[in-house]
């Protein structure tokens, strides 16, 4: 669209002299099917498009008004530091001004420019986006979901009728490019896994709703949709326009991250932010309902790339590219239906002897879900995980929830396909023998990682320790004692010495 094809108003917000405040020229204008996006250096002003597509409707004065201030609203949760105001735009003869006094003809969202850079996939794709950006990200996002609202009505939007509505039409929207950027097999077995999961496991989505895991969510919460400004993690441009694009389960903004970091090939780091994200949260049976998000982010992504092949603006160039993205996403979309066999890892130690670094190593190699009984005993007991607990969260009755909680998790995510560590001390063979007789009951493969090093090691470790949710001490672990394997235990152990090299020890 050339400048003179532009409407007057924008052609006018193009120009110096239209703003208050200086501007950085030339304006930048950026365009999307829904609104204009208007760059001035350090200010950007956004104005929503007056389209109806059916799941957005910005079609009158009155709808755009209200969504330029939901869109404020919203993004306040995650970004308070780039959304300024809403501003209306009134018009003089054929004259427009910013923030006139007459009756306004438009509005635009106000915000702050932050640099492009700093978006967390230009990080990524520059090689900059670091485990410790990732684990900011995963406690943002915890912290903004457990604030998010919920409510009667919310919840409504958890019912099975809801979710398989909007991904049942995602595959009538493709069945045109089957055969073209997915195959038949593809299409149908992803198609028949959502059918599966929605008839034989609906109680999945009903505990979801009755634990209250459907809330007023981000909606869209991408890698292009973050930053990283002025040293803090920003989640902006939330669904403002859509009730159903955000009133969804918590897991389905989690899946946007967890994809977008496997598209990319690092799916050690999407491992890394997951474990981290759940450990906050406490949320770990949220990890039944992550494949079909997963596969839906995928798939909405191929569906939405897809259409670029039947557009004729689009250059044939454009096109094989397109044609090859979608095929990538509609791939990862039916990979992540794929039925896979789950597995426990117990691991064994005292304090220090570097069970979690263990642990840590292990699930970024092996995607393994990483249960620390910390943040379970913490979870349990109701104490800030970065808080010290009291003496009687460390009784013999809360030890013995946190270990039956530990081994149903696990049993349970390894019945569903997920390898699971259990990462606590498993000292005494009263703790370790449920894990061997439940995992053989339901033919779940098991291994222990018994971790050691020598008692001065041990006591080093626990003295430097900074920073980490557990509350063991020197002292502590004067009294703490390894009971010897049995007989049945030993098949399943693989001794660890965590002085020496780790990689040469673990399994490959």
């Amino acid at each position: 669209m050339t400048q003179t094809t532009l409407p007057p108003l924008i052609q006018q917000m193009l120009r110096s002299e239209f703003y208050p405040h200086p501007v950085t020229e030339p304006i930048e204008l950026i365009q999307t099917h829904v609104s204009y996006v208007l760059l001035t250096g350090e200010v950007v002003y956004k104005l929503k498009k007056p389209v109806n597509f059916g799941f957005l409707d910005f079609s009158t004065l009155e709808k755009r008004e209200h969504f330029c201030h939901e869109e404020l609203r919203l993004n306040q949760r995650g970004a308070a530091e780039l959304y300024l105001g809403v501003e209306p735009i009134t018009q003089t003869g054929e004259t427009f001004q910013l923030g006139g006094t007459g009756e306004p003809v438009e509005y635009v969202v106000k915000m702050c420019q932050f640099p492009q850079e700093t978006l967390l996939s230009a990080m990524f794709d520059r090689g900059e986006l670091t485990e410790q950006h990732l684990e900011d990200l995963a406690r943002e996002l915890a912290a903004f979901h457990l604030k998010a609202p919920t409510s009667d009505y919310i919840l409504k939007f958890g019912e099975v009728s809801q979710i398989r509505q909007a991904i049942d039409e995602n595959y009538d929207q493709t069945v045109g490019y089957v055969g073209r950027s997915q195959t038949q097999v593809q299409f149908d077995e992803t198609r028949a896994y959502t059918d599966k999961l929605f008839a034989e496991q609906s109680e999945l989505f009903v505990n979801r709703v009755q634990n209250k895991w459907i809330r007023e969510c981000h909606g869209d919460v991408h890698l292009r949709n973050i930053c990283f400004w002025h040293d803090k993690i920003l989640l902006f441009d939330c669904i403002e326009f859509n009730e159903p694009f955000r009133f969804v389960d918590v897991m389905f903004d989690v899946a946007y991250i967890v994809m977008d970091l496997d598209a990319r090939n690092r799916p050690d780091l999407s491992n890394l932010f997951l474990n981290a994200y759940l450990e906050q949260t406490g949320d770990w049976e949220g990890l039944q309902v992550l494949p079909l998000y997963l596969s839906r982010q995928s798939y909405v992504r191929a569906k939405v790339t897809s259409f670029l092949l039947d557009d004729p603006a689009i250059a044939e160039s454009v096109k094989q590219e397109a044609s090859e993205t979608a095929s990538r996403y509609y791939r990862l979309a039916w990979e992540y239906t794929r039925h896979k066999s789950g597995r426990l890892v117990m691991m064994s130690g005292l304090s220090g002897s570097g069970k979690s670094t263990v642990a840590r190593q292990l699930a970024r190699q092996t995607g393994a879900i990483h249960l620390r009984s910390d943040a379970i005993r913490k979870h349990l007991g109701g104490v800030a995980l970065d808080a010290k607990g009291e003496a009687d969260l460390y009784s013999l009755e809360m030890t013995e929830k946190t270990y039956d909680r530990l081994l149903n998790l696990g049993i349970t995510l390894a019945s569903q396909g997920y390898t699971v560590i259990l990462d606590a001390k498993y000292d005494r063979q009263a703790l370790r023998s449920p894990v061997v007789a439940q995992s053989a009951a339901h033919q779940i493969p098991l291994e222990i990682f018994y971790c050691d090093a020598p008692l001065s090691v041990l006591s080093d470790r626990v003295q430097q320790r900074q920073g980490d949710i557990s509350d063991a001490t020197t002292d502590l672990l004067k009294t703490q004692q390894m009971e010897p394997f049995t007989e049945t235990e030993k098949p399943y152990l693989k001794m660890l010495d965590t002085t020496q090299n780790l990689e040469e020890q673990l399994p490959k």
